[in-house]
C-alpha cells in the first residue's frame, strides 16, 4: 500500500508538472509565432501602401519624415529597405503578369512562379508559403501578390520552439528526480501510521484469542451440566469473534507480506469447481439457484489457498446477502492472460454508486442489505481485494439495475 502511494505521488506531480510545463511552452510559442506572423503582416501592410518610395524610381527620400505616413507606430524606417521580398502582378484571369525578383536572390523564375501558383490556389489573402508570408491585395490592374522572406524569424521561431520543447523536458525530469528523493519523506508519516495499524491489528488478534479460548473452555465445562440457551448464545458470538479476529490478523499479513508468499501453478478450473460445489447446499437450503459456467483446463501461477479464499468469500457473499429464491452467477474463463472470475447475485435493497465504491472498505455495509443479521462482519470483500492485488490483479464492483451485484476479478495467468 505505502508502495502504491508513492507511485501515486510521483504520477500526479510527475504528470503535474508535465502539464504546467506544456502549457507554459505551447503559450510561449503560440506568442511567439503570432508575434513572428505580426510583425510580417505589419511588414507587407507597409509595403504595398500606394506611392511607397522603395518602388518608386530614383533615390530614397533625403528626409525621414516624408515616409512616416507610411509607417505604422514602433516600426523603424529602416524596415522597408532591409526587408527582403519579391511582388506579383496577376490578372483577373489568373495570368502572371509580371514579378519582379530584385529585391531577393535565393528566389529564381521557376520558383517565383510556383509561389505564385500556390497563394493563387489558396483561399486566404494572407499565409505562409515555405518560409515566405504572402499578401494579397486587389486594384484596377488586377492582384497583387506580395512575398516577404520570414526564413530567419521562422529559424529563430523554430530555434526557440526545441529549446524551450528540450528545457521543458528537462525539468519535468529534475522535477521528477527530485520527487523521487521526496516521496519517501512526504509518505513516512502516513508509512509510520499504517505499519502502527498493522502491528496493533495483529498484535491485538493473538492477545484476543487467548480470553476466547478461555471462555470456549469454560463454556464446554457448563455444558456438561445440561445445555442452555444461554451458553449456545455465548459460544455462537465467540465463534463470530474468533472468525473476526482470525480474518483481521490474516489481512494485515497478507498486505505486511505484500506478494511474498509463494506462488505456485495449480489447475484453477478444479480449484473452482471444487469450490462452488462447497457452496450448493447452503444455496439450496434458501431456494437458490447456483448456475456455474467453468472453462475446463484454466491453470495459473499463485497461492491456491489464497485464490480458494477468495473464491469462498465472493460466493458466501452471494449466498448470504440474496434474496431467497433467487439466482446466483458464477463464472470463469479465460483470455489470452488473463483470467476472469465472477458472481452475480440479486440484491433484496438497491445498491447505490457510493455503495460500489466503498463495497471494498473494511466493515462497510449498506443499511439494510448488509448488517449483522446474516452473519457477516464486513470484512469479506476487503479481504478478496486483498487476495487480488497480491496477485497482481484487478477487483470490481457493478450493477446493472441497481439490484443485482457483481464482483468480477481479474488475475493474471
Amino acid at each position: 500500500m505505502i508502495n502504491k502511494l508513492k507511485r501515486k505521488f510521483l504520477i500526479i506531480g510527475t504528470v503535474s508538472m508535465f502539464i504546467l510545463m506544456a502549457v507554459l511552452v505551447l503559450i510561449m510559442n503560440i506568442v511567439n509565432y503570432r508575434e513572428v506572423t505580426s510583425d510580417a503582416d505589419s511588414v507587407l501592410d507597409v509595403l504595398t501602401q500606394p506611392n511607397m518610395p522603395i518602388f518608386n524610381e530614383g533615390a530614397p527620400p533625403e528626409k525621414p519624415e516624408e515616409i512616416t505616413g507610411f509607417m505604422p507606430p514602433g516600426m523603424s524606417l529602416e524596415v522597408p529597405y532591409e526587408s527582403r521580398f519579391f511582388d506579383a502582378r496577376v490578372s483577373e484571369d489568373g495570368d502572371i503578369l509580371q514579378y519582379d525578383l530584385s529585391r531577393i536572390v535565393s528566389v529564381d523564375n521557376e520558383s517565383a512562379q510556383k509561389y505564385i501558383r500556390a497563394a493563387l490556389e489558396s483561399s486566404h489573402d494572407r499565409g505562409f508559403i515555405d518560409s515566405f508570408r504572402y499578401l494579397k491585395t486587389a486594384d484596377e490592374k488586377g492582384t497583387r501578390i506580395l512575398f516577404l522572406d520570414c526564413g530567419r524569424k521562422l529559424d529563430s521561431y523554430r530555434s526557440f520552439l526545441w529549446t524551450s520543447v528540450i528545457v521543458g523536458l528537462i525539468g519535468c525530469l529534475a522535477v521528477f528526480v527530485a520527487f523521487i528523493f521526496a516521496a519517501g519523506k512526504v509518505v513516512a508519516p502516513i508509512a509510520e501510521s499504517y505499519e502502527k495499524q498493522k502491528r496493533f491489528i495483529s498484535d491485538a488478534g493473538h492477545e484476543i484469542k487467548t480470553p476466547l479460548t478461555i471462555i470456549n473452555a469454560n463454556v464446554d465445562l457448563l455444558e456438561c451440566d445440561g445445555e442452555k440457551e444461554e451458553l449456545t448464545d455465548i459460544r455462537t458470538q465467540t465463534k463470530r469473534l474468533t472468525e473476526l479476529t482470525n480474518n483481521l490478523v490474516m489481512l494485515s499479513k497478507m498486505e505486511e507480506a505484500e506478494h511474498a508468499f509463494q506462488k505456485i501453478e495449480f489447475p484453477l478450473s478444479d480449484l473452482v469447481s471444487e469450490t462452488v460445489g462447497s457452496f450448493r447446499a447452503p444455496a439450496a437450503s434458501r431456494g437458490l439457484d447456483l448456475e456455474v459456467s467453468i472453462t475446463p483446463g484454466i491453470t495459473m501461477n499463485g497461492s491456491p489457498d489464497m485464490i480458494r479464499q477468495l473464491v469462498s468469500v465472493l460466493l458466501d457473499n452471494a449466498v448470504k446477502y440474496s434474496p431467497d429464491g433467487e439466482k446466483i452467477t458464477a463464472e470463469l474463463s479465460a483470455q489470452r492472460k488473463t483470467v476472469t472470475f465472477s458472481v452475480e447475485n440479486a440484491s433484496s435493497e438497491k445498491l447505490s454508486g457510493e455503495d460500489l465504491d466503498r463495497v471494498f472498505d473494511r466493515f462497510y455495509r449498506t443499511d439494510k442489505s448488509r448488517n449483522s443479521e446474516t452473519g457477516g462482519h464486513g470484512i469479506g470483500l476487503s479481504i478478496a481485494k486483498a487476495v487480488t492485488e497480491a496477485h497482481g490483479g484487478s477487483i470490481s464492483a457493478a450493477s446493472k439495475t441497481g439490484y443485482d451485484f457483481c464482483v468480477t476479478v481479474c488475475l493474471p495467468v
